[in-house]
């Protein structure tokens, strides 16, 4: 049986510095459901030193976060971590890029989500789950990427490291480049996306699309530099892509504003008039990511190998994988 928590303020602690709202509230009230943390929200109960805040609101050490009643387990009924089959733990390993005694770095598949929903029971947050001995000692995602989007994603192993993450990203010292194929070639071959977005309603369901005047109060930026690689005539064009900002569905959204959707992808209409013999899955590869390292020592590089649809889209056009890809993208 449940009963309803009292209403409480708590201090953002110094190791929680630049964490995001919903992941704090993920360390601390683990049995806490994302879309009725989502509710929570909108409704404005729960408040950030007495103002309204988004899921992916950036804390700060010593802020006052307002946690309205929440329904709580018995007493004796804690959670704890459900323990990894040797399947699991063999996946993991098998996606793993880089490992240190911080951080994790995935190549994480496409098709698998990242985190849990209603209907999602499989992601990468479950199995992450099993890594700790509980919500406190867990591996933190530090980032997320679409379901069916592709590529490096870093995990910090510790509360204290997501935290100094979480600020590097924030403070945009993370560079980030993503491989797409879309349909047609974008003229100029270089150039920039700076269209602001929002969610779209209605039964598009889980989509943005950019800004329309007077929506600025519910708009967010968004910049996309962007380069053309490689390129099948005009059908089809190999990008690198570099988000300057990090919103849902930014690439995807900005490459079909420009009239150049992302193949495969079913969101933003990439997934008609494919080409013959190419996959029906979403072409968008985070390819690489650097940053500096969280203890102040070095940077971390990591490059992500194509998936395999995306592998045999590449040899089907003739395009050659190669790293200067991602040289020429950084240099916008």
């Amino acid at each position: 049986m449940t009963q309803r928590s009292p209403v409480e303020t708590r201090t953002v602690e110094e190791g929680e510095d630049g964490m995001r709202l919903d992941r704090w509230f993920r360390s601390h009230f683990a049995d806490l459901p994302h879309n009725r943390l989502e509710k929570l929200l909108r409704t404005g109960q729960i408040r950030v030193d007495g103002g309204r805040a988004k899921a992916s609101t950036r804390l700060a050490a010593g802020q006052a976060i307002r946690v309205p009643p929440l329904p709580t387990a018995a007493p004796t009924s804690a959670p704890t971590p459900k323990a990894l089959s040797k399947a699991d733990r063999a996946f993991l390993a098998s996606i793993t890029l880089y490992e240190d005694d911080d951080l994790l770095v995935l190549n994480k598949p496409p098709g698998i989500a990242v985190q849990g929903g209603t209907k999602t029971t499989h992601h990468l947050d479950r199995l992450l789950e099993g890594l700790g001995d509980s919500p406190k000692t867990r591996p933190r995602l530090v980032h997320r990427l679409d379901r069916d989007t592709s590529g490096v994603l870093v995990v910090a192993k510790r509360r204290e490291v997501a935290a100094k993450l979480g600020r590097a990203f924030q403070t945009r010292s993370v560079r980030k480049i993503y491989w797409a194929l879309t349909n047609g070639v974008p003229k100029p071959p270089q150039g920039k996306v700076d269209a602001a977005l929002v969610k779209a309603g209605g039964p598009e369901g889980d989509r943005v699309r950019k800004a329309r005047p007077g929506e600025q109060e519910v708009a967010q930026s968004a910049v996309t530099y962007y380069a053309v690689v490689d390129r099948a005539g005009q059908t089809v064009a190999w990008l690198s892509l570099k988000p300057v900002t990090g919103r849902q569905h930014q690439l995807r959204a900005h490459m079909a504003i420009i009239g150049h959707p992302i193949l495969g992808d079913e969101k933003y209409h990439g997934d008609r008039d494919l080409p013959e013999g190419i996959e029906n899955k979403l072409h968008l590869h985070a390819r690489r990511i650097s940053f500096p390292h969280p203890s102040g020592e070095g940077v971390v590089d990591v490059t992500a190998p194509l998936p395999d649809h995306m592998r045999q889209s590449f040899a089907a056009f003739g395009f050659a994988e190669r790293d200067e890809a991602d040289a020429g993208a950084g240099a916008l």
